[in-house]
């Protein structure tokens, strides 16, 4: 399947920041490096019977403060989400945090929301856990009422149990088209949301087993993710769009090493695949500068993805890749 190509953007996903001035470092020196965006994700429980049943680290700061701090501290940089879970927050608020960090941080925001995946999580914070169809349903009402709340008028949705009415939000987005929202996740459900109402579709593991395990891998392969691009195109084809959506893909293992295989060896465990099979893995991108360049022109072409996530700790090492690729 042949897309038309957008430039590459690059952005750091930030969850390892135990302190403000780790958190600061992170944001200015992916500025520094060139990367387009710095993305926090949303967790809220320390070490515990929680997360081990997850098999998830613990997430040291919150990640809205985190974002605003972020956003204080750098100039040119997006700062945002991969991605901030619906359930956890009210609607509303929600809609007006955002928009004042839009505002703070003169537009550079960038909204990633999800329909929440972690069981174990929602339980020990006491917060329903419904069924998948209905949270994702949810997901799309949250969608609506934040375009309403960034768009002119009085907001007025109801459904899937998100109600507000009778008010207009403040403060409104620097643009007047909101700043870009991603919806994130892996499974049909999620992903034909996220072609007929996102901006940025951000594609990930597909973790319906709620838990980090070689499921989710397995269930993100080559051939599979041929299948989950064309979920998205089908769905905003049929809704009509006046453009298509941005494809993001986050990448869960990153190595930049002349050694490939011993590279992709310690990846093992958690993809459940032997190397040679991690290394042509869609959520993967090991080898030379050279080979990860080619990997992702060569993915380009075949998925359509442009917008290329890596996590915090490799910022540095991927760094020539963003140098040589980013926005071309």
């Amino acid at each position: 399947m042949s897309h038309d190509p957008q430039p590459f953007r690059f952005g750091v996903r930030a969850g390892s920041s135990a302190t403000p001035a780790e958190l600061v470092d992170t944001a200015r020196e992916a500025e520094d490096l060139g990367y387009y965006s710095v993305l926090f994700t949303d967790h809220y429980l320390g070490p515990g019977r929680a997360m081990a049943a997850a098999n998830h680290p613990a997430q040291p700061l919150a990640a809205i403060p985190s974002a605003t701090f972020a956003a204080a501290r750098t100039s040119t940089i997006r700062v945002g989400f991969r991605v901030l879970c619906i359930d956890y927050h009210n609607p509303v608020v929600l809609a007006k945090e955002l928009a004042t960090i839009d505002q703070l941080s003169g537009g550079r925001l960038e909204i990633g929301l999800g329909a929440g995946w972690i069981q174990s999580e929602y339980d020990a914070m006491g917060v329903p856990f419904d069924t998948a169809g209905t949270r994702i349903k949810r997901l799309g009402t949250v969608v609506e009422l934040l375009r309403a709340a960034f768009g002119p008028g009085e907001v007025d949705v109801d459904g899937h149990g998100v109600r507000a009415s009778g008010f207009e939000a403040l403060p409104k987005p620097v643009a007047a088209t909101g700043p870009p929202i991603a919806i994130g996740g892996g499974g049909r459900k999620v992903l034909t949301l996220a072609g007929r109402a996102a901006d940025i579709v951000a594609f990930n593991l597909n973790n319906a087993a709620g838990r980090l395990d070689p499921n989710g891998p397995r269930s993100s392969t080559a051939a599979l993710t041929d299948e989950r691009v064309r979920w998205v195109h089908e769905a905003a084809a049929a809704t009509a769009r006046t453009a298509p959506p941005m494809l993001e893909v986050g990448i869960a293992a990153t190595a930049v090493s002349d050694h490939v295989e011993q590279a992709a060896g310690q990846f093992e465990a958690f993809f459940g695949l032997p190397g040679k099979e991690i290394v042509d893995h869609p959520h993967a991108l090991i080898g030379s500068v050279d080979d990860i360049c080619e990997t992702l022109l060569e993915r380009r072409s075949r998925y359509g993805f442009s917008y290329i996530t890596i996590r915090d700790r490799v910022m540095k090492s991927f760094a020539p890749v963003v140098d040589r690729l980013a926005d071309r």
